[in-house]
């Protein structure tokens, strides 16, 4: 389950944020009008993620429960603030493209989930992997959202002219509609092939559409498909034991 190599597949393919378990929805569908966008933005969040999941398993056993949330926004905002001043330095074209979104980093749902659900219950190196799996299937995905909404946007791919010259570009794809028509377009992908494979009677179980059921050796403390099976387990468990106290009293009674 903490194996490096599960942590990767986890991350890129097995519950990509974008594509699986499409987090992280506001920076994906606002900065991918290129491909360097992209994966400026997933590279940049994939090194918040994993130097924040590194700091906040270190600190798990220090940080108190109840302020644990803080605590987690409070580290991420360390890391965002150190990569912003960076990107403003050295890269500035990049820094100016992503504007807002890098500082909105600190709240994004991907860093401050896998900080609940894995890195506060896990050791370093796990969680350190965790959270490159997590950052580079964040990176793919909007670098392939980027790369086709920029090459029928504009007939370019990372800036390098690749369609002919005949060929005119359709300027919604770079514009806030396209986001979701290639967003849907390459999920439909995904459950095509995974369907297809599934048909075929493949192991497509590395493609999953997130909850795999497997609420035993899940990480995840705030499912709610595990929450909702405890409740109902422990309603069951009252009811019976009501039904059972029911009749004794009233075997008691008969014998009475």
């Amino acid at each position: 389950m903490n194996s490096v190599k599960e942590r990767l597949v986890n991350g890129i393919i097995k519950e990509n944020p974008t594509f699986v378990l499409t987090l992280g929805m506001c920076p994906t569908l606002a900065v991918t009008t290129s491909a360097i966008n992209g994966l400026g933005m997933g590279l940049t969040t994939m090194v918040v993620l994993a130097l924040s999941n590194v700091f906040i398993s270190l600190l798990r056993n220090v940080i108190p429960d109840k302020v644990r949330i803080p605590a987690f926004i409070v580290i991420i905002a360390s890391f965002v603030t150190v990569a912003e001043l960076l990107l403003q330095g050295f890269l500035p074209f990049l820094y100016d493209a992503l504007g807002i979104y890098i500082p909105l980093i600190v709240v994004n749902c991907i860093i401050l989930g896998r900080a609940e659900a894995y890195a506060y219950k896990n050791p370093v190196i796990p969680s350190l992997f965790d959270g490159i799996g997590m950052g580079l299937g964040f990176s793919v995905a909007l670098t392939c959202i980027g790369a086709v909404r920029e090459l029928l946007g504009a007939g370019e791919i990372f800036g390098i002219h690749v369609m002919p010259d005949s060929y005119v570009p359709v300027s919604i794809f770079i514009m806030a509609p396209g986001a979701f028509f290639v967003l849907a377009l390459l999920t439909a992908i995904q459950n095509k092939v995974k369907i297809n494979g599934e048909r075929k009677g493949r192991d497509m179980s590395k493609i999953q559409s997130g909850c795999g059921s497997d609420c035993m050796s899940c990480a995840d403390a705030g499912c709610t498909h595990r929450l909702y099976d405890e409740k109902a387990a422990d309603k069951g468990h009252k009811a019976d034991t009501e039904d059972i106290v029911i009749e004794e009293i009233k075997e008691e009674e008969n014998h009475g």
